[in-house]
């Protein structure tokens, strides 16, 4: 009996530790890309791809999903990028970027910085 009262506290102190980590290694952003809501997504497939992880299309429409293997405490990471098209301007596409990892959230933050470029590139080839 009291085997399982230990277990039990061991695996909500677990808990709490991963939720911690979690929380601390958050990232949510949104950005504006100029490509439409497929080519965003599959920029962001490939960016991702390119860089280790698994990345693909989840069942809802314009929604892709990201995820890797352990990184520090955590078993797994994960984000999600959203797409919603003709947000604000017609021709504009806003990304949600969100998910966890010490490590994914580096490489989400330079997705961000990397659509960022693209749409500031496309801006000046417009001028």
């Amino acid at each position: 009996m009291a085997d399982s009262k230990d277990t039990r506290s061991s695996q909500a102190l677990d808990r709490a530790t991963v939720t911690a980590e979690m929380t601390r290694t958050a990232f949510l952003r949104k950005v504006v890309s100029h490509l439409p809501p497929d080519a965003a997504l599959e920029d962001a497939i490939a960016f991702f791809r390119a860089r280790g992880y698994r990345a693909g299309r989840t069942g809802r429409p314009n929604q892709i999903y990201v995820m890797g293997g352990r990184e520090g405490i955590l078993p797994r990471v994960t984000a999600e990028i959203l797409a919603q098209g003709n947000v604000g301007k017609a021709k504009t596409t806003l990304l949600t970027i969100s998910g966890f990892g010490e490590q994914l959230r580096t490489h989400l933050q330079a997705y961000a910085e990397h659509v960022r470029e693209q749409r500031q590139a496309a801006r000046q080839r417009n001028t």
